[in-house]
């Protein structure tokens, strides 16, 4: 077993239109406001950028971002991840009553040296690491699409 190996799968239930899910998924360099663990993401060309991120584990991981596939019909967004870690991510958004379901999928390698040297002991925290990193930006997803636009008054 290739202990640096790490598939990821989560489901998010979002009380928005699917087509409202896919928007803000799509646009990667938006993730900061609303996903807290998401402290940069910088778009470096058409489909491309870089982020950086942090969870519990006091360390950053930085990316690179290639977009593979953009589907809005589909409501799938795949992207190539290379630098700390390599592999892919793909959202697959759907209809789920009145809501969307967003499905989240990852399958990387750790290639950060200090996460290959922990690979075997740390593996436990490094997926509880990605699991609350996962449960805050679905929080941080579900407030963003409940707070009205910005400029919105009420009366």
């Amino acid at each position: 077993m290739d202990w640096c190996r790490y598939r990821f799968r989560s489901h998010w239930d979002l009380d928005a239109p699917p087509a409202a899910v896919y928007r803000l998924l799509a646009a990667g360099d938006e993730y900061p406001r609303w996903w807290p663990q998401v402290r940069e993401a910088v778009r470096t060309g058409e489909w491309t950028g870089t982020a950086r991120f942090r969870s519990v584990v006091p360390y950053d991981l930085v990316v690179t971002v290639g977009e593979v596939r953009q589907d809005p019909v589909a409501g799938v967004l795949e992207l190539a991840l290379s630098g700390d870690l390599e592999g892919w991510v793909r959202w697959t958004v759907k209809a789920r009553g009145t809501g969307a379901r967003a499905l989240f999928e990852q399958e990387v390698v750790a290639r950060k040296p200090l996460l290959r040297l922990l690979a075997l002991p740390g593996r436990p925290l490094f997926r509880i690491n990605h699991a609350l990193m996962m449960r805050g930006g679905r929080r941080g997803l579900r407030a963003y699409l409940a707070a009205p636009p910005p400029g919105a008054h009420s009366v």
